[in-house]
């Protein structure tokens, strides 16, 4: 740990690439310590878009070395559990959507349960105040991970060993691989956490500062990520690294044991599957509330002529806002796990359902949050998920969203294992009906109990023009995560805008409470003034979330055969990069 190398090369480019470089069978990335990140490409072989530029290289040289997109998105998120330690992980969980050449779409939920000694009141004092300190940092914040289960069971329809695909994640813990400025920043600013909550010292913490070039060595994450090669998912959660977890969540308080562990099950579900115009949109369905929300919102604009209003234009961002209101104030009162709680998913995105919604909407003024009703809004969610795709050759998609929840989760790493745990039982309502300290309230649909998985934002997400693969979108970005997938959409079918703008333009976000309008910075200042002088309360921020997208296109050669081409765009927001070839 600790070797200086000289500072990375970290360059923006746009590429158009159609032939494959020469790659021994062994080499996965070309240099661990120098790399470059492309934001843009064009390509018609395979394409990975993640939120580092080795993951994604990962993912490219399996797309090479003969796997498909399966395959691939199973190396690039083992990747991005050791290069994107603050979200790629093994100790959180996710969700994964794919569509497969012959038509087959399948919807795998790996996303972290409460653990069986979880009650819906532990986080509550003998006050009966909420404390959030509890479910959002340390031990006792995290849910059973379900990344490692979840991986093996989306092998299923993979061509590769697993053991192929997991070596080159260990082969970066191992050897270790050159960190950017911007993850030299984030390690530095994690001190106090990792002194504060660690119960063993961790790679992460040192004395001196983290530089830009420094080499990180993960030894220990080494050590997992081999047993989970060499014994499957037991190697994670039976043995050794069962253990190792066990006692971490021993000596800090935490309450996941060995049953926890054992039984812990990857599900497949039903996608949550809608039209758009003419598109077909792939989603997914509970515990993620995302698929069902697009739906509302899509829906919800689906009979006005949005193009036609212009983008970023006063009209159609108010529009966008208004569905965005009225979909978010139905998330906390009906949404949660399907298997403890009847999500009425028919009913809420039923064409009469929301006629009725936009019934009191007004083109020329703000509808207050107080008068959109019903429901009860989401306990807080961190922004710190990272998402990715994969397309391949024969035009199979996969879309996955993963996280951790805060950035680094709970700030714990696994003694012996190297891994951080994730503060995932923060996204239940840890206390039904009371606003947590962000001003949210909870709902009884997403109230604590053992076993459950807690409600998500996250929104992987595929689109099919006539039947054929059109476009492949996620992002991180908590409660954003659903608006953003909304709006890159609606700038590609209605819009008509290049992906490369659909998800660098700026974004714009509203979940009903608290009821105000944030606008990224660069938003038109003449819509602004607009839309406060209908009322909004609006606000600037920063970054909404990492947008990745892949556009496809495809065509018939002359002796009939499928071509396709790939337009892959990294968001300009981060680090993100587009392999493809």
């Amino acid at each position: 740990m600790g070797k200086k190398l000289p500072v990375l090369v970290i360059l923006l480019v746009s590429v158009s690439c159609h032939s494959p470089r020469n790659t021994s069978s062994d080499k996965f990335v070309s240099d661990r310590y120098h790399y470059t990140t492309k934001k843009t490409l064009t390509c018609s072989n395979g394409a990975v878009v993640s939120a580092h530029p080795l993951a994604s290289e990962v993912g490219l040289n399996i797309l090479k070395q003969g796997g498909n997109a399966v395959d691939a998105a199973i190396a690039t998120q083992l990747a991005l559990a050791v290069v994107y330690p603050r979200a790629g992980n093994i100790g959180g969980g996710g969700f994964m959507v794919a569509r497969f050449s012959d038509g087959k779409k399948i919807a795998l939920d790996y996303r972290e349960m409460a653990p069986l000694h979880a009650s819906r009141d532990m986080y509550i004092d003998v006050n009966g105040n909420a404390r959030t300190d509890q479910s959002q940092d340390g031990h006792l914040a995290s849910g059973v991970p379900g990344t490692v289960r979840g991986l093996f069971e989306a092998s299923a329809y993979g061509k590769l060993s697993f053991s192929k695909l997991i070596q080159p994640a260990i082969d970066l813990a191992e050897k270790g691989f050159g960190i950017s400025s911007r993850e030299a920043d984030s390690y530095n600013s994690l001190q106090l956490t990792l002194r504060k909550y660690n119960t063993q010292k961790p790679v992460f913490e040192r004395d001196k500062p983290w530089q830009a070039g420094d080499t990180l060595i993960q030894t220990d994450l080494a050590h997992t990520l081999t047993r989970i090669r060499d014994k499957g998912a037991a190697g994670f959660y039976e043995g050794e690294t069962a253990r190792l977890i066990v006692e971490e969540m021993k000596r800090g308080g935490g309450i996941i044991n060995y049953d926890d562990l054992k039984n812990y099950s990857a599900k497949f579900r039903e996608p949550h599957v809608f039209s758009y115009r003419g598109y077909s949109i792939i989603g997914m369905p509970m515990p993620s509330s995302g698929g069902l929300l697009l739906n509302q919102m899509l829906k919800m604009i689906e009979s006005r002529d949005i193009g036609a209003m212009g983008f970023q234009s006063e009209q159609a961002t108010q529009l966008m806002t208004e569905v965005e209101r009225r979909a978010f104030a139905d998330r906390g009162k009906y949404m949660g796990d399907a298997d403890f709680y009847k999500v009425p998913v028919k009913i809420l995105c039923s064409e009469a359902y929301l006629r009725e919604k936009m019934k009191d909407y007004d083109p020329d003024k703000v509808s207050p949050s107080k008068e959109v009703q019903p429901g009860r809004t989401q306990s807080y969610e961190s922004e710190e998920t990272t998402h990715f795709n994969v397309v391949d050759k024969d035009g199979n998609m996969v879309a996955v969203t993963t996280t951790l929840n805060n950035s680094y989760g709970n700030g714990v790493v696994v003694g012996g294992a190297g891994f951080f745990m994730n503060d995932e039982m923060d996204d239940f309502s840890i206390k039904p009906g009371v606003p947590n300290m962000y001003g949210a309230i909870g709902g009884e649909a997403n109230a604590i109990e053992p076993g459950k998985r807690m409600l998500s934002s996250m929104t992987p997400t595929l689109v099919l023009k006539d039947e054929e693969p059109f476009l492949v979108v996620g992002t991180p970005g908590g409660t954003t995560i659903p608006t953003s997938v909304f709006q890159t959409i609606v700038n590609i079918i209605d819009f008509r805008m290049p992906a490369e703008d659909a998800v660098n333009k700026p974004k714009f976000h509203h979940q009903w409470l608290p009821d105000t309008l944030e606008l990224e910075t660069g938003f038109p200042a003449d819509t602004r003034a607009g839309l406060e002088n209908m009322g909004y309360a609006v606000k600037n921020r920063s970054a909404i979330g990492r947008t990745e997208a892949i556009k496809i296109s495809s065509r018939r050669d002359a002796e009939g055969k499928k071509i396709f081409s790939f337009e892959a765009v990294a968001d300009r927001r981060g680090d993100d990069a587009a392999e493809g070839y």
